[in-house]
C-alpha cells in the first residue's frame, strides 16, 4: 500500500511540473518568432520570471521523491540515462543563467548571446523531457543487474523523438497561451494567433502519440484490465479539445487551465500505464525496476509521507500567492521597476 501511495505522489509530481515549467519552456521557445523588438523580449522573459524558479520545485521534488521512495529506481535511471540526464540539467542551468545575466551589460551581442541561450534551455529540456519519457513507456534495454544495455542513440527512436516532438509543441501552445494572459497590445495579439496556429498540430501529434503508443508500448495494459481508467487515456483529447473553445471565446484563463488538464493528462496517461513498474525493461519484463523491488522501507516511506503531508501543503499554498500576485497584465511601465528583468 505504502509503494502504491508514493508511486501516486511520484506521479503526480511529475505530471504538476509539467504543467507549470511546461509554460516557460514554451515561452522561451517562441522567443526568437514573438520578441521582434527589446521591449518584446523583456516582456517575455517577466512573463515567466516570478514563476520559473519555483516551477522547477516540482522538479527537484519529483528527483528528490524517486530517490527516497525508490532508490534502486533512481540509480538505473541516472545510469541508463545519464547522457540525456545531464544534457537537460546543463540545459535548465543555462536558462536560469540568463533570467539573471542577460542585462548585466547593456550590450546589444551580448544580450542576443543569452536569448539564444534561453532558447535552447527551453527546447532542449522540453524535447528531451518527451525523449526520455517515451523510451521509459517503451522500456528500456535493462539486464538482470538493471545495466542499459541500449546506446544514447537508441534513445532516439521513432516513438521517443515523436513524444519529444510532441512535448516541445504543447509546451509552446501551452506557453503561447500564458503570454497572451500576461500581455498586452501586439505581443498579445500575437500570442493569441501563435496558440491559433500551433492548437491543430497539439491536437494531431497527441492523436499520433495515443495511437503510437498502443503498438510500441505495453501502456494499454492497465486500462484494458481496468476499464474506469480509460478517462485518463481521454483526458489529453478532452484538455486539448476545451481548451480550443475557451481560446475562441477569449477566456485566456479558462483556456491555460484546460490547457493545464491536457497536459496532466498526458503524464498521468503513461504512468498509470506503467503501473507497477517504474523502469520497464524491454528485454524481460522480470527485470524491470518496479514499486516491489525499488522501494525504501516501509518506515523510510511512513517517515516521507508525514514530510510530505506536511511540507506539500505549504509549497502550493506558497505558490498559490505567487501566482495570484504576479499574473497581472505586463506593460512597459512595469520593466522600469529594479526588480525586472
Amino acid at each position: 500500500m505504502l509503494e502504491t501511495t508514493w508511486f501516486v505522489i511520484w506521479g503526480v509530481l511529475w505530471a504538476v511540473y509539467f504543467m507549470l515549467d511546461g509554460f516557460d519552456f514554451g515561452i522561451g521557445t517562441l522567443l526568437p518568432f514573438l520578441g521582434r523588438t527589446e521591449t518584446d523580449k523583456r516582456l517575455m522573459y517577466n512573463a515567466a520570471g516570478p514563476f520559473w524558479d519555483g516551477n522547477e520545485v516540482w522538479l527537484i521534488t519529483a528527483g528528490g521523491v524517486t530517490f527516497a521512495a525508490f532508490p534502486k529506481t533512481y540509480a538505473v535511471m541516472f545510469s541508463s540515462l545519464y547522457l540525456a540526464l545531464l544534457l537537460l540539467l546543463f540545459a535548465l542551468i543555462f536558462r536560469g543563467v540568463t533570467f539573471e545575466f542577460r542585462n548585466k551589460i547593456d550590450c546589444d551581442k551580448w544580450r542576443r548571446i543569452w536569448d539564444r541561450c534561453h532558447f535552447l534551455g527551453s527546447v532542449l529540456p522540453a524535447l528531451l523531457l518527451g525523449v526520455a519519457f517515451s523510451n521509459i513507456f517503451m522500456g528500456i534495454p535493462l539486464d538482470a543487474q538493471g545495466v542499459n544495455q541500449g546506446s544514447f542513440l537508441s534513445l532516439l527512436n521513432p516513438y521517443a523523438l515523436t513524444g519529444g516532438l510532441f512535448f516541445v509543441v504543447l509546451f509552446v501552445y501551452h506557453g503561447a497561451l500564458w503570454l497572451a494572459i500576461r500581455t498586452q497590445d501586439e505581443l498579445h495579439s500575437r500570442a493569441v494567433r501563435t496558440a491559433l496556429l500551433v492548437w491543430p498540430y497539439v491536437l494531431c501529434l497527441a492523436l499520433v502519440y495515443l495511437v503510437a503508443s498502443s503498438y510500441a508500448t505495453k501502456l494499454y495494459d492497465n486500462y484494458q484490465n481496468i476499464p474506469p481508467l480509460k478517462v485518463f487515456v481521454l483526458m489529453p483529447l478532452l484538455g486539448l479539445g476545451l481548451t480550443r473553445i475557451f481560446l475562441g471565446m477569449n477566456k485566456l484563463w479558462a483556456a491555460w487551465t484546460c490547457s493545464s488538464i491536457g497536459i496532466v493528462g498526458v503524464a498521468l496517461f503513461g504512468i498509470i500505464g506503467l503501473y507497477p513498474a517504474l523502469l520497464p525493461s524491454s528485454l524481460n519484463p522480470a527485470w524491470s525496476m518496479t514499486i516491489a523491488n525499488s522501494s525504501s522501507s516501509p518506515l523510510t516511506l511512513k517517515i516521507m509521507l508525514g514530510v510530505a503531508l506536511t511540507c506539500v501543503p505549504i509549497v502550493i499554498a506558497y505558490q498559490t500567492w505567487v501566482y495570484k500576485t504576479f499574473s497581472f497584465k505586463l506593460s512597459e511601465k512595469d520593466l522600469a521597476n529594479d526588480e525586472a528583468y
